[in-house]
């Protein structure tokens, strides 16, 4: 049977930096990481993203972004699910050297779903 492949929908939190590089990829790819940053932690619960895009994004970049993509469901099996907190806080860990690979996978473009900015001053 060919056809598309069984995907996993998963979310970015993301700052405006980021997003545009994957708007310059045409939401195709996600980019380089820096030295700094070393894995790509896409999270599995879009209520997470939510809070770490308004929570952390904002305060730290301006503002904060929220996307949704798909990925190759059998290809993400060689990524275990990290709990990095609480039991919905499930992230996935990829080795910035993988990225590429990662991207190779993604099925369909990255979705903007939702944004946050500041809001006004108390």
């Amino acid at each position: 049977m060919t056809g598309r492949p069984v995907t996993t929908t998963l979310w970015r939190p993301t700052g405006p930096e980021e997003l545009a590089l994957v708007e310059a990829s045409g939401r195709r790819a996600w980019p380089p990481r820096l030295p700094e940053q070393p894995i790509f932690y896409p999270v599995l619960d879009e209520e997470y993203a939510i809070k770490i895009a308004r929570d952390w994004n904002v305060r730290f970049d301006g503002a904060g972004y929220v996307t949704r993509f798909e990925v190759e469901s059998e290809f993400l099996r060689r990524y275990p699910v990290q709990q990095a907190g609480g039991r919905t806080i499930l992230e996935l860990w990829v080795p910035a050297e993988e990225l590429d690979l990662f991207n190779a996978h993604l099925v369909g473009p990255i979705e903007l779903v939702h944004t946050f900015h500041p809001g006004p001053a108390a």
